[in-house]
């Protein structure tokens, strides 16, 4: 192993630019290298590694060849709109190249993962990927070519029994669950405000996996103005556990910063300090909880979202260098097991409390009386709370419209209430 980790990059990968008035500027990959270039983190810490193109072939893994005419002449006449395949939409602009710029975002992501899974390094980073939102056979959300969804098929081509996908970014990761939706080697795991409220409106715990892959795609929709203690109970409660007895070979993480309290397009509440917990918690896992076939590598991806530069604490923090105070991801109050309680799903042992927890945050149940199960919610009078494991999933789904259930002592706050283990 040449080092420990590394960040694939050059300045070419910012041709990928929907215009000056769109959100996602490329600017902000920029400032994010420059910035890591000042602090030190590029160079002898991380080093980086130049990105490849990639092929017309390996882009055909996961999209389909019509797909990719299309935006190859969508490149060349940038005035066009295809609306079959999303190009030339809002969200979507047209561009000169753009079969080029995005085929380049792939071929970085490419690289990242091979780095980690031929022994060369034990993470890597591409902050330039993460474009989540892309199907098979069309662009969506900014994302024209899915390169997570790439790298993950070079990596089961290339030998990978597992490979687990946590996704972090504020926006539920639809287009990577989606194409491996089937496929039980691959875990998807994806933190995001509820699609009742955002983009792409997807996501909901009952989602868990096709015929043959139940339980390979989970799900944790959050309430708009969950912030660090909230968001990161619940990502506590479900990824390490999770990740752990899957046992992937590989870990690939999606780091989007568009959780943050400031950004305009979205409603959650976090902190860097708050994100940076979850970055820490993710660089930890592998290394520590994963360690089957190949030594337990994990690849660390970063995608810039709207606000980069923002996720480049987790790094400097291994090493001691990035400032501000560490985050308690257990708040007082959430910490511990509660004696004697109870929960919407009636009673619940000392030592499974913190799932009951859970339920009452990803589902905003408070509004259910905890001293009894809900009849509206549970008709079968409770049912037992299980370590969350790709076996042993529970899903609870109660629609209630917004009105107030005969059953249920109050209304809940919004039109679906889901929750899951």
């Amino acid at each position: 192993m040449s080092g420990p980790a590394c960040v694939v990059f050059d300045a070419s990968l910012t041709d990928y630019d929907f215009g000056p008035a769109h959100p996602m500027s490329p600017l902000r990959v920029d400032l994010t290298m420059r910035l890591a270039t000042e602090l030190g983190l590029i160079g002898e810490l991380f080093p980086t590694v130049t990105a490849p193109m990639a092929s017309d072939e390996l882009v055909a893994t996961v999209h389909g060849a019509g797909y990719l005419e299309a935006v190859e002449a969508a490149g060349k006449d940038p005035g066009r709109l295809d609306e079959d395949h999303s190009l030339g939409t809002p969200d979507n602009p047209t561009f000169e190249g753009m079969h080029e710029a995005s085929a380049h975002i792939v071929g970085a992501t490419v690289e990242a993962v091979r780095q980690v899974w031929s022994g060369e390094r034990l993470h890597a980073a591409n902050i330039t990927g993460g474009l989540h939102h892309a199907m098979p056979d069309k662009a969506s959300g900014f994302c024209v070519y899915n390169d997570v969804a790439v790298g993950i098929r070079w990596l089961l081509d290339h030998g990978a029994e597992r490979v687990a996908y946590v996704d972090v970014d504020v926006h539920h990761g639809d287009g990577v669950e989606q194409i491996f939706y089937d496929d039980p080697r691959v875990m998807t795991i994806s933190l995001h405000e509820t699609g009742q409220m955002l983009f792409p409106g997807t996501g909901f715990p009952h989602d868990v996996g096709g015929p043959g892959a139940e339980g390979s795609a989970v799900n944790v929709a959050l309430p708009p103005g969950t912030s660090d203690a909230g968001w990161l109970r619940a990502f506590h409660a479900v990824v390490p556990p999770l990740v752990r007895e899957f046992g992937p070979a590989i870990l690939v993480s999606q780091h989007g910063c568009d959780s943050h309290t400031e950004d305009p397009l979205a409603h959650l509440l976090l902190t860097v300090d708050g994100q940076r917990s979850s970055y820490e918690a993710l660089h930890h896992l592998a290394p520590r909880g994963v360690r089957r076939e190949m030594g337990g590598h994990r690849r660390w991806r970063l995608r810039g979202g709207r606000r980069g530069a923002a996720c480049l604490g987790a790094p400097a923090r291994d090493r001691g260098g990035h400032p501000g105070r560490p985050l308690d991801h257990r708040p007082r109050g959430l910490a511990g097991p509660r004696p004697g309680r109870t929960c919407a799903y009636g009673a619940v042992p000392d030592d499974r409390w913190p799932h009951a927890d859970l339920l009452r945050l990803v589902g905003r149940l408070r509004s259910v009386d905890v001293a009894g199960p809900c009849r509206a919610c549970d008709p079968g009078g409770g049912l037992p709370l299980e370590r969350p494991g790709p076996d042993a999933l529970r899903r609870h789904v109660h629609s209630t419209r917004g009105e107030q259930s005969k059953s249920c002592p109050r209304s809940h706050p919004f039109p679906t209430c889901h929750s899951r283990l």
